[in-house]
């Protein structure tokens, strides 16, 4: 039995009707009556022959990460507030836009990206769309969680609503669960939900849509193919197996309702008659999502929460109480902008009059994280992410320097490093046929989905990593689970 993850402070219920498939979490408690082995051995089996990660293995836990009920809740009740973030993100983009805003904010939003996709993206048939995937990357801490990224084309919804019917599949007989609700995973109910909500005006009442994976995003394909093979609605491709004609887009000579674009922005050269689809999309013949916005998937809005001159915007667009609570859980973010500063200004936090001073930092004042903020080849997984306490002097230097003199094109950001909480977990060794405990270092990825302007929690994803990592990603020597509501976690 794992230790159940806590979260010291008050919970906020004033979100406490976001929905989540109560019967399905019900089958995902820890089932009496079998051997750790024994369900091990069964979670291994139903992996799909083909795999769910292109070449990538991970260790298995017998039973899912149990949460306890203050730090679900808190976890519940996220969702909405993020999505309220990206609506206040999306608002003042615009209103930069207008002039309503200083014009440094849509600036600094714009550096890098082409001036055709600038104007695809300010185009007012887009005005209010938002992304319908939701999904922070939470980081455990001694008083409760950090949120270190948010990411609207993730990775791991095939992953987490295979969990989900896997663990549900070997609690089934257990605790009578029909199979149907096993083999309609919250994840995917939640999924179909937002993207069918995406079609303004809907033909009917079964929707064509289509995941449309890239090359770059090729590791990811075959969650994604899982997840198409549970329910007909969805199709997997490749862009280049869209075609279009004066109608809209079309998928095996029918037309696609939406188009769930698994490709980053920066990508767009490389995927085939992307032109066409912006085009379709602009003219309203077929929905995409995540939307053509490359502001929206910019780190660097984590710097901007921070700027003292948007202080009144937030609070005013977000609300005094969502305000004050983000600011615990978003990390200090400075913004590497390298324009000079007056003779007599400091970089808050950092006490350097000059980026370039933090070239020359000792090792114990670089315990800091260096990002590129968007747009980028290493602006997504592990890449492009540096911990300057875990590097060489000289090479951190280059890494700084680099980043100064590529902000026009990428800009980056610094966050201070979060130091993790260790937490147990046991995984199966199956070599040695042994239940082996491990501590380490977790983060959370839930997954919100988006249904008519609702944030709905469908699944959590835990990713545990041994204790000497300092990154907390998807590796062979890490533990993927789910994380699940604890037996105190009231429905």
């Amino acid at each position: 039995m794992s230790p159940v993850i806590s979260q010291a402070g008050p919970i906020d219920h004033h979100f406490a009707e976001a929905k989540i498939h109560l019967a399905y979490l019900g089958a995902l408690q820890q089932v009496e009556g079998m051997t750790p082995a024994e369900k091990a051995h069964a979670l291994r089996e139903a992996i799909p022959p083909s795999g769910l990660f292109a070449g990538r293995t991970w260790r298995i836990a017998p039973d899912p990460l149990p949460l306890a009920s203050n730090l679900y809740e808190e976890i519940l009740v996220l969702g909405p507030r993020l999505h309220a973030f990206y609506k206040a993100c999306n608002l003042l983009y615009r209103q930069s836009v207008l002039g309503k805003e200083p014009s440094w904010i849509h600036r600094y939003l714009d550096l890098g990206k082409p001036p055709s996709l600038l104007e695809a993206s300010q185009d007012p048939g887009f005005k209010n769309d938002l992304p319908c995937v939701i999904r922070p990357d939470l980081l455990l801490t001694e008083d409760g969680f950090t949120i270190t990224e948010l990411d609207s084309v993730p990775g791991g919804i095939g992953l987490t609503a295979w969990l989900q019917c896997a663990y549900a599949q070997i609690a089934n007989d257990k605790l009578q669960i029909s199979q149907s609700q096993v083999r309609i995973p919250p994840m995917l109910a939640g999924f179909l939900a937002a993207l069918k909500s995406e079609i303004q005006n809907p033909k009917s009442k079964i929707p064509t849509i289509a995941i449309v994976v890239s090359e770059e995003a090729r590791d990811y394909r075959l969650e994604m193919e899982w997840l198409a093979s549970e329910n007909p609605k969805l199709t997997v491709c490749s862009p280049e197996k869209l075609e279009y004609r004066a109608e809209g887009a079309f998928l095996q000579g029918e037309q696609v309702d939406v188009v769930y674009r698994f490709f980053e922005l920066f990508d767009l050269p490389n995927i085939a008659d992307v032109g066409k689809l912006i085009a379709a999309a602009r003219a309203g013949q077929v929905q995409v999502t995540p939307p053509f916005k490359p502001q929206l998937e910019e780190k660097l809005w984590f710097a901007l929460f921070w700027f003292p001159q948007l202080a009144e915007f937030w609070r005013c667009e977000l609300g005094d109480r969502f305000f004050r609570d983000l600011k615990k859980m978003v990390p200090f973010t400075w913004l590497l902008d390298p324009s000079p500063l007056p003779p007599h200004a400091v970089i808050p936090h950092l006490d350097i009059h000059d980026w370039r001073q933090l070239a020359d930092f000792s090792q114990k004042q670089r315990d800091l994280i260096l990002k590129v903020s968007g747009f980028s080849e290493h602006s997504w997984g592990s890449r492009g992410v540096y911990l300057g306490s875990d590097m060489p002097g000289d090479e951190w230097k280059k890494v700084v320097l680099r980043a100064l003199d590529e902000f026009e094109v990428h800009p980056h950001i610094l966050q201070p490093f979060v130091k993790t909480r260790l937490v147990e977990h046991a995984w199966y060794d199956f070599e040695k046929e042994t239940v082996v405990p491990m501590k380490g270092r977790l983060r959370l990825c839930p997954y919100y989905f988006v249904e008519n302007d609702k944030a709905n929690l469908s699944g959590i994803l835990a990713t545990l990593c041994p204790a000497d990592k300092k990154f907390i990603h998807g590796m062979h020597d890490a533990i993927m689970t789910l994380a699940v509501p604890a037996d105190d976690s009231p429905p």
